[in-house]
């Protein structure tokens, strides 16, 4: 499969072998097709839908100036006809797919002869939009050093309000069919440009440089900001039109990539062919970068409880295991104590067991948090305490051979733990009563491990605290992945999102067992947190808060400080923190720490919730 990414260099000679074996549309099988008698244009070959008319034909003499070349990766180049047609539906620009380093330079007038085809992005079955492309290419040079066509200006102006049209029913919600309406749709807009050179002007980050060398900016520095500088994706119909990914042509051991983070600016002119890859979708592949303006954003800090207050956190810390550098652990601790003020209880996701992903049977975790503990009270914190139930061996997800799991650290000078007959991995705790009060019958304890809308799942953690005299249940969670889900970008709309209905189902068994405490004991003090991986306005989230058992409390925040996550620059939530009706006039922080840098710990921002029992 062929990928514009840069972390895909070996992909260019599986593209070859699927050409050659037929596997991809446009492949060989279909080059017997007739080479047309008249000359073909490149916007004849884009069409005004998104597949070309002339998928799986042979074209010849194909003309036009060359755009941009990429050495690396998936290699071609792109190609450009100076002379456009006046419908702005087509397409003026191509991509040429190579497979070695083309032996063509910028600003080369070329002919092409070939076989068009409809590349996906990885794979049919990924849901993405296809990519109009000329394979098998003879390539000839006319002549050089010609002037390039006039890039077209992407900018608030240039892009539609309105994301995408509505796919066909008929043909499972697709866009493929439909006629491009480039004045409407910001996706049609984008597909209109595809393979032409395009600029845009000084723009805002929105998702800050990442370790594949790209970043994400945004041409509506208007179109819902949230607080700190990133663009807030608040509803699944705000996709943000705006939204542009940014990769460099120029190989990073040539030209390093920049580093920058949300709120910063991409100043001047940032200028290339329009690609369309599996890792974002449309994306600036810049012969001309510009140059990143640092802003003034820094880690924020939460505020210390009071004396009185119960300090409730969650934090995912990204497969942390013995194995990683001992700066990981570090400077994770260091958050701990200096950015979230030593909360009374932390509830981890993503703590790994003791020897990481070796697949040797183990799942102790005891090695890992010795590490991390220690850690935490040589950064200046408290001696933690830790709670938790291994997992069977690789039934949980994840890494394999991590075995991931939720923790609960507390603070023993703070609050105190409930033990209650610990159970292991398969034993479910259960909801019964003590002195007209609600108690757990396992302390910790897992929630219902055996359902299957936990296989292969983290199962929520349980645990039952005393917080000056009174109790307070948490309850861990770290809900299944969106891995699956098509991205905004995909030829389905709206996009496919099938990793939803397990979410659905987990969030029904936490909320039934949120819903068994509370007939114990209506007044009883429930806090689910953790890696919901789902936002705020999801049906998991409305799943999670029916009957009113919950209350996601991060609604309690003003909507541009809803977040917890950044992904392809739309600041989204994905860590929760739960509140049953007892649990009243506490206060809220998404604690930005990560989510928006490019140096991060890791990708998730904590969350802290602070109450009075």
């Amino acid at each position: 499969m062929r990928s514009s990414h840069p972390r895909s260099a070996a992909v260019a000679a599986l593209v070859a072998t699927a050409l050659a074996t037929g596997l991809l549309a446009g492949s060989a099988d279909a080059a017997e097709g007739a080479v047309s008698a008249d000359p073909i244009r490149i916007h004849d070959i884009q069409g005004t839908t998104r597949v070309s008319p002339l998928n799986g034909k042979a074209v010849a003499d194909v003309e036009g100036i060359v755009t941009g070349v990429r050495t690396y990766g998936s290699r071609g180049f792109w190609l450009q006809d100076p002379d456009a047609d006046d419908d702005p539906a087509t397409s003026e620009g191509i991509f040429v797919f190579t497979n070695s380093v083309p032996a063509v330079a910028v600003g080369d007038a070329v002919k092409v002869s070939g076989t068009v085809g409809e590349y996906v992005p990885g794979g049919l079955g990924s849901g993405n939009q296809s990519v109009t492309q000329i394979a098998k290419p003879t390539v000839t040079v006319v002549s050089s050093g010609n002037a390039l066509p006039a890039a077209v200006a992407v900018n608030e102006y240039s892009v539609p309000a309105a994301y995408a049209p509505a796919g066909d029913p008929a043909a499972a919600n697709s866009i493929n069919a439909l006629p491009l309406e480039p004045s409407r749709y910001a996706l049609d807009y984008y597909e209109s440009l595809e393979g032409m050179n395009v600029k845009i002007g000084t723009s805002r980050v929105v998702g800050a440089t990442d370790p594949y060398n790209e970043l994400w900016v945004t041409v509506k520095g208007w179109e819902n900001p949230t607080k700190r500088g990133g663009t807030l994706y608040g509803s699944y119909g705000a996709q943000n039109t705006g939204r542009l990914q940014i990769q460099q042509l120029a190989p990073v051991a040539q030209q390093p990539f920049p580093v920058a983070n949300v709120g910063d600016k991409l100043t001047g002119t940032t200028e290339g062919p329009l690609d369309y890859n599996q890792f974002g979708g449309y994306t600036l592949a810049a012969r001309t970068l510009g140059t990143v303006t640092a802003g003034t954003l820094a880690p924020e800090k939460t505020k210390a409880q009071a004396a009185n207050e119960l300090a409730v956190a969650t934090y995912n810390v990204e497969n942390l295991d013995p194995t990683d550098p001992q700066s990981k652990f570090d400077n994770l601790a260091k958050a701990v104590v200096e950015n979230l003020a030593s909360p009374d209880v932390l509830a981890l996701e993503e703590i790994q067991d003791d020897n990481g992903a070796k697949n040797d049977g183990t799942v102790s975790a005891e090695q890992t948090l010795t590490k991390f503990t220690a850690a935490i009270a040589a950064a200046g914190g408290p001696a933690y305490q830790w709670r938790s139930v291994s997992p069977e061996n690789n039934k949980d997800g994840g890494e394999p051979g991590g075995n991931i799991r939720q923790v609960f650290l507390f603070n023993p000078a703070r609050v105190s733990f409930t033990e209650r007959a610990p159970g292991d991995a398969v034993t479910a705790t259960g909801v019964t009563t003590e002195n007209g009060k609600a108690a757990l019958t396992h302390s910790p304890g897992r929630i219902d491990p055996a359902n299957p809308a936990w296989a292969d799942s983290r199962k929520p953690l349980a645990g039952e605290f005393v917080f000056q005299g009174k109790t307070v249940f948490v309850i861990a969670n770290h809900f299944g992945s969106k891995g699956g889900d098509e991205g905004l970008t995909s030829v389905h709309q709206p996009p496919v999102r099938s990793s939803e209905a397990k979410r659905l189902l987990q969030a029904q068994a936490v909320n039934g067992f949120v819903k068994q405490l509370l007939a114990a004991d209506k007044n009883a003090a429930v806090l689910a947190v953790g890696d919901i991986n789902d936002f705020e306005f999801s049906g998991t989230a409305q799943a999670l808060e029916d009957g009113g058992a919950l209350y996601s409390a991060i609604k309690s925040l003003p909507k541009a400080e809803r977040y917890s996550y950044v992904y392809q620059g739309n600041a989204q939530v994905l860590d929760q923190i739960l509140t049953s009706p007892a649990v009243k006039n506490f206060t809220y922080d998404s604690v930005h720490i990560n989510a928006e840098f490019s140096a991060q710990n890791s990708d998730h921002d904590p969350q802290v919730l602070r109450f009075r029992p």
